[in-house]
């Protein structure tokens, strides 16, 4: 599962720094050198901001939102282990100064769960992940996209497990609410219609899987263009699908067209 699951940390954190001028700036080093991919960078300087947020009294947010983001870095280099301890430090202060319910609780408990899914432990994950769904709920109401999000990323759980009876509800409303609120060629769209053909297809109900995928790939293709590496992956979805149903001609210009643009982008593949 890609990254894209973590929840974005509240802006409102960035307050009242005056007392800690030196946090401020490691801290904004730090997601400047994540943003711009240097992740080593990134764990250098909230490493520094972190030693700079101990030294402020009790459950201070400042260390909260370190705590939060050098999890988020260790776990975009695969340091899980190192992850963890900075996800639960960081919930236990957000569940202690905001509150149970808030919403910057619901983004710490989606972190984790996600750090715990990346692992392979969903039992851990799914309570995490239901949390972080009823939060969203009570507070931003039953048809908010962050709702739809925490709908998705419950579902991919149960999808990955194999209870896809469990699964396709919570895709087919995340898609509803997509629709809804981002309109019918939004790209969170697409990627819901492409969760929930696959879903379909590891369930051998190819004739339901192939149009989400058609629609799908129209999708990407209008709001990318056709050469974007998601065209790409959209179009080698559905010769997927082709291939499965034994369709091999049908599947194998999309698979032409998807090696065409991968080349274009990244080059040529080597020979074997």
């Amino acid at each position: 599962m890609a990254l894209r699951s973590l929840a974005p940390l509240a802006a409102f954190f960035l307050f009242a720094c005056a007392s800690a001028p030196d946090w401020k700036a490691h801290q904004d080093a730090g997601t400047a050198a994540y943003q711009r991919g240097d992740y080593r960078s990134a764990a250098a300087r909230f490493e520094a901001a972190l030693n700079e947020a101990q030294a402020l009294r009790g459950n201070d947010l400042r260390l909260g939102l370190t705590q939060q983001w050098l999890g988020y870095v260790y776990q975009t280099q695969g340091r899980y282990a190192d992850a963890e301890p900075m996800y639960r430090r960081s919930l236990a202060i957000y569940e202690k100064v905001l509150g149970p319910e808030h919403l910057d609780v619901a983004d710490s408990l989606n972190n984790l769960a996600v750090l715990y899914r990346a692992q392979g432990r969903g039992t851990d994950a799914e309570p995490l992940y239901r949390r972080a769904l009823a939060i969203r709920e009570k507070v931003q109401g039953p048809e908010h996209r962050d709702v739809a999000t925490s709908l998705n990323n419950l579902a991919e759980l149960h999808d990955s497990q194999g209870h896809y009876a469990d699964a396709e509800p919570l895709y087919r409303r995340s898609l509803a609410i997509r629709e809804k609120i981002l309109g019918p060629e939004h790209l969170e769209v697409a990627a819901s219609l492409n969760n929930l053909a696959a879903l379909y297809q590891a369930q051998g109900r190819y004739a339901v899987a192939e149009p989400l995928y058609r629609r799908s790939l129209a999708i990407y293709e209008k709001a990318l263009g056709p050469e974007h590496p998601d065209v790409a992956a959209s179009l080698n979805n559905l010769a997927v699908l082709y291939r499965a149903q034994g369709r091999n001609n049908d599947a194998e210009p999309l698979l032409r067209r998807a090696l065409a643009i991968r080349e274009k982008i990244l080059g040529p593949t080597p020979p074997k």
